[in-house]
């Protein structure tokens, strides 16, 4: 066999499987599954979003599946399909200089620190929609938002600081503890003349924030309210009809909505804010019912035993000024 191979200038093994050919060739590993469901799924999926690459696609159709009690899809699957159909989004090949930025925005647990920034949509027809909103930095919630086809003033600002709050605590009253976080809540802005105002950061001081400035020109120190404004304007503002500056202000309380209950954060474990968040205070609760029961005899440290309800908050309270950015400037 091997000499005939070497005449004909053959592998010896196309020979072998040429000889026997009336054998059924055994595919190796499981077979393929059907395509054209998920291919439906993709589709639609992509349809209400274009701009979503493969994660957040296979996000959605995981979460989908999930609520509907359908099978687990894996997400190199659907790029795999995404990939042979064409449904790919372009790879981003921009290589813009990065300034340093040492410090961490992100902190890790909700109501520690908000951050607040202000930008403005283009209408077909020329006019402006401005907006102004508040962030938390860890579950990434968009809690609050003004919208005018004005500019952004401190009046403006200090409504958005009190709804932020009521929205999270209740009902603000000045002076009293209804409505006042449990301990100071940062809030991070840039130096725009709205958030650095006298009364703007005499009203955070009287309802329980702490006005925060990034310095001059470092827009890096406020990361994550810049990366929110990039994800609304890509992923709602660009792709949804802006004939004037009436529809857009119809349309915010949509997009907002959308990008809370739905949208896919990769910070978050391709989860929306408020999976996070209802995740995240579950898993809370549980813990903190597990120690509630946990037996005398349980071999916690005696540190851990003698410490108090106010050691341990300034402890958490400390520990949140050391994780704070080296960039931001306290009043």
């Amino acid at each position: 066999m091997k000499t005939i191979a070497d005449t004909l200038g053959v592998a010896r093994s196309n020979l072998a499987v040429q000889a026997n050919t009336g054998v059924p060739v055994r595919r190796r590993g499981h077979p393929a599954k059907p395509e054209a469901e998920l291919l439906a799924e993709i589709k639609q999926t992509i349809a209400d979003q274009p701009t979503y690459g493969y994660r957040r696609v296979h996000a959605l159709i995981r979460r989908r599946r999930q609520q509907q009690g359908g099978g687990a899809v894996n997400v190199k699957r659907v790029y795999r399909i995404m990939k042979v159909h064409g449904l790919l989004l372009e790879r981003h090949t921009g290589t813009g200089e990065e300034r340093r930025h040492d410090g961490r925005v992100a902190v890790d647990r909700p109501n520690t620190r908000w951050c607040s920034d202000g930008f403005e949509i283009s209408c077909d027809n020329g006019e402006r929609v401005r907006i102004a909103f508040t962030l938390d930095c860890c579950d990434r919630e968009a809690i609050s938002w003004v919208a005018t086809t004005g500019g952004i003033n401190s009046g403006d600002v200090r409504d958005l600081m009190i709804e932020s709050v009521e929205r999270r605590f209740g009902l603000v009253i000045p002076g009293s503890s209804p409505g006042r976080p449990p301990l100071p809540i940062e809030w991070l802005s840039d130096n725009g003349s709205p958030y650095t105002a006298r009364e703007t950061r005499a009203l955070a001081r009287e309802i329980g924030l702490m006005p925060c400035t990034t310095p001059i020109e470092s827009p890096q120190s406020n990361g994550m309210a810049e990366a929110f404004v990039k994800t609304l304007k890509r992923d709602y503002a660009r792709v949804k009809p802006r004939p004037d500056a009436a529809s857009v202000l119809r349309q915010l309380d949509g997009w907002f909505e959308h990008y809370n209950t739905i949208h896919p954060h990769k910070a978050l474990g391709y989860r929306s804010p408020r999976e996070f968040r209802k995740q995240l205070v579950k898993e809370t609760t549980e813990d903190a019912v597990g120690a509630g029961r946990r037996p005398h005899d349980s071999p916690m440290s005696a540190d851990a035993i003698g410490s108090s309800p106010s050691a341990a908050r300034s402890a958490e309270t400390q520990s949140v000024w050391l994780d704070a950015s080296a960039a931001v400037d306290q009043p």
